[in-house]
């Protein structure tokens, strides 16, 4: 059985914009789970392969709050996000996005109109 927190996580990552990324503890907060990031990268990794409610749920626009991918360098889910952020010109260098250039800042009145929880 899934945890319940997941889906408030899931439709928060829909939120993030192309071309922006959003770190795990800020999607937690938003999501109104603060201090759980960790629970934002296993929710993450539990997403249905058919997307959730008809939609994709885009978790290569998550990193850590370093600015990084967290997966291993090299591997093959490294390899995954760096593709599908460079494809949304997102700059990858080494493993590192500059936050300044491309972190989500979205605006509170967004989130409350777009979030069903």
């Amino acid at each position: 059985m899934l945890n319940p927190h997941y889906q408030q996580i899931w439709q928060t990552v829909q939120l993030i914009p192309y071309g922006k990324v959003a770190c795990y503890g800020q999607i937690a907060d938003l999501a109104g789970l603060p201090g759980k990031a960790r629970l934002v990268g296993k929710a993450l990794g539990k997403v249905p392969k058919d997307g959730w409610r008809g939609k994709t749920v885009p978790w290569y626009r998550v990193i850590n709050s370093q600015g990084k991918i967290s997966f291993p360098l090299g591997s093959d889910y490294f390899d995954r996000q760096k593709h599908h952020l460079q494809d949304e010109q997102v700059v990858v260098i080494g493993c590192r996005i500059k936050l300044k250039d491309f972190q989500w800042q979205p605006d509170l009145s967004e989130i409350l109109f777009s979030l069903e929880f």
